[in-house]
């Protein structure tokens, strides 16, 4: 099997969300020779889309993705026209950016509900209400589904499978984004990205700890847990996918207390040796 292309490389901005700014972030990648990154909409707000954008070019960086859009649920009407046009924002700042596409995370139960069913048809509705959005400002869409654990408060599509039957009663513009640690359990994982084909728009990488601490905030570095990144990596690359590989940790009593750079330096080193 061949190495992981270095120039695919992209640091997913949670990485180093306690210790870097989205200033610092971009810096970062230059100074480290990571070519990608993907912001999240929180530090590009603090940063100023237009400082943000001004900085990527600069540095003669590019966008793997924006994170994130979603969390459609909601419990009344209100609710859910505030989500479709918060999301139309994010359209508006990943097309500004130049992301690759707008990574979009569900969204689990309205308060109080325990209509699941009910919430993932709210979750096709408001991906429906944002296509044409897209599609004329000619961004991609990725469905990231999320591990069955977050099913209630984050996302309630969970499978690659799931994601794609929206791929498919939606049409063009959508696609998905593969992050190992949501899939890796999955039986039908080879089944799923055979089918996604030309339609995975990102692909994530980190590690599942055993044992795990936190299902959130306890990520791992690639290589420090069980999943069999290479066998994924081979899957996605059968399906001609060449596009940037995110890493994106999230580890709050790990990563995210040491040194930035000494991150960076770390995740070179495990992408070029893990993945």
């Amino acid at each position: 099997m061949s190495a992981p292309d270095p120039t695919l490389l992209s640091l997913n901005v949670a990485t180093v969300r306690t210790q870097w700014s989205l200033e610092q972030a971009i810096e970062g990648c230059a100074r480290h020779g990571i070519g990608w990154i993907a912001p999240w909409r929180d530090k590009l707000a603090e940063c100023g889309l237009a400082r943000a954008k001004a900085l990527i070019k600069t540095h003669g960086l590019k966008v793997s993705s924006l994170c994130r859009g979603g969390m459609f649920p909601a419990a009344d009407d209100a609710g859910r026209r505030a989500a479709i046009d918060d999301n139309k924002r994010a359209i508006d700042e990943a097309a500004e950016l130049g992301a690759a596409c707008l990574v979009l995370i569900a969204g689990g139960l309205p308060k109080g509900s325990k209509d699941i069913a009910g919430a993932r048809a709210q979750v096709k509705d408001g991906i429906a209400a944002l296509l044409e959005h897209a599609r004329a400002a000619r961004l991609p869409l990725a469905i990231e589904p999320l591990h069955p654990m977050y099913a209630a408060d984050r996302a309630c599509v969970n499978t690659l499978e799931h994601a794609l039957d929206l791929c498919d009663a939606l049409g063009a513009g959508l696609g998905v984004a593969v992050d190992v640690y949501h899939v890796w359990w999955d039986p039908d994982l080879a089944a799923g990205i055979e089918r996604a084909g030309k339609r995975i728009l990102g692909f994530h990488l980190c590690d599942w700890l055993v044992p795990t601490t936190d299902l959130l905030l306890d990520r791992g570095m690639m290589g420090d847990g069980v999943i069999d990144i290479p066998a994924i990596r081979r899957m996605v690359e059968a399906q001609f996918y060449a596009g940037p590989r995110e890493v994106e940790i999230f580890s709050q009593n790990n990563w995210w207390k040491r040194d930035a750079d000494e991150v960076m330096r770390t995740v070179k080193d495990r992408y070029a040796s893990a993945t």
